[in-house]
């Protein structure tokens, strides 16, 4: 037995997470002008956020299966603490102030609303009737809304997505998702006048983003701009112009995929897609040879809510989506979201080890 395989940690996932780690101390050293402190802070949260997932691998499947719902109403009973103590910042009332730390409570959510559905539906009769369908939503629509009150419309989709994921891997049935899209649809409109005016001009904006170049629209255009000059190999690594002249905005967060691709051209967007894409293989064969349907679906669930992170972030700094504030996952500078990141792939590994240990 390896020390990995002691450590309950999968060996082709493991490698595949360090290479994407890899990837952003690198990228960030540039998008930061060469400034060693941004590099070292993240690969801090590195080291906690691999800490975190050794931890969380620890613990046997069935285990989790048992604090599901408990995680769920904890990250439900913070959702609602924020709203009435918590920290403000650029506008929106969305952490919780711990004095020496803030984090937002929002993140647990991306966790607990997979494996509370999991334990959920898991208990069921799959593919799960409507009624079981109705509590579902209710489970995934409580918290969305709350996150969407903060306000943090951005995350509040996200983690709706990360729910129905989970309905969509138990095997909803296509009319009920048809229906589903079909009410969400018929909503837009009564729900248009209650966004804030800033949401509103950044869906606007996916639209025409040329109609305020230096306002709302600045952001996607220099985004594309940087892109787009990077051509097929690149301009080099520290050579990314739209970053180090100041033109890109947030480009060590959000935007932080338009330096790379302004650097590394097409090929090394393509082999970081390869990357991003061997890590989510990955955590679908996990899901695959899961043992029962617990694991199954929170194993899909995680990997799919992975995946969307992902495909949401590219398709913001492209311009084919409204920017929502999406970080790049693993990639990007912050420490919220690569630690929810990490405990869920300290799931995805749980899940796998134990199953072999049980195999043996």
């Amino acid at each position: 037995m390896t020390v990995l395989q002691r450590l309950h940690l999968d060996k082709p996932f493991f490698y595949g997470v360090l290479v994407l780690a890899a990837l952003s101390l690198l990228i960030l050293y540039s998008a930061s002008a060469g400034e060693a402190r941004v590099a070292v802070g993240q690969g801090l949260r590195f080291v906690a956020g691999f800490a975190v997932m050794l931890l969380v691998a620890q613990i046997p499947p069935h285990q989790l299966a048992r604090w599901s719902l408990h995680v769920y109403l904890i990250g439900l009973v913070l959702l609602m603490l924020v709203l009435v103590v918590g920290a403000s910042g650029k506008g929106a009332q969305r952490w919780i102030d711990l004095g020496l730390f803030s984090f937002q409570p929002s993140e647990i959510m991306k966790l607990a609303i997979p494996m509370a559905l999991a334990g959920y539906l898991s208990r069921r009769t799959l593919p799960p009737q409507l009624p079981v369908v109705a509590v579902a939503g209710a489970l995934i629509l409580i918290p969305t809304l709350l996150i969407a009150r903060q306000p943090d419309l951005g995350t509040a989709v996200l983690v709706m997505m990360a729910g129905l994921c989970t309905l969509f891997l138990a095997g909803m049935r296509w009319r009920v998702i048809i229906t589903m899209l079909a009410a969400i649809a018929a909503l837009i409109p009564m729900v248009w006048p209650y966004l804030h005016d800033y949401q509103k001009q950044r869906i606007l904006t996916l639209f025409s983003p040329e109609a305020d170049p230096l306002g709302a629209g600045y952001h996607i255009i220099q985004s594309m701009i940087a892109v787009g000059s990077g051509g097929l190999y690149g301009k080099g690594w520290l050579n990314s112009s739209q970053t180090h002249l100041e033109y890109l905005p947030e480009s060590s967060t959000d935007f932080v995929f338009a330096v790379f691709a302004e650097e590394f051209g097409l090929i090394g967007i393509l082999l970081m897609f390869a990357a991003y894409l061997f890590v989510v293989m990955r955590g679908f064969a996990i899901a695959f040879h899961a043992q029962d349907s617990y694991t199954r679906l929170l194993a899909g669930g995680l990997t799919l809510t992975f995946f969307l992170y992902f495909f949401v972030n590219i398709g913001m700094v492209t311009g084919i989506l409204p920017v929502v504030g999406v970080p790049l996952p693993i990639i990007s500078y912050g420490g919220s979201s690569l630690v929810t990141l990490m405990a869920a792939f300290g799931i995805l590994m749980s899940i796998q080890t134990h199953r072999k240990i049980l195999q043996a």
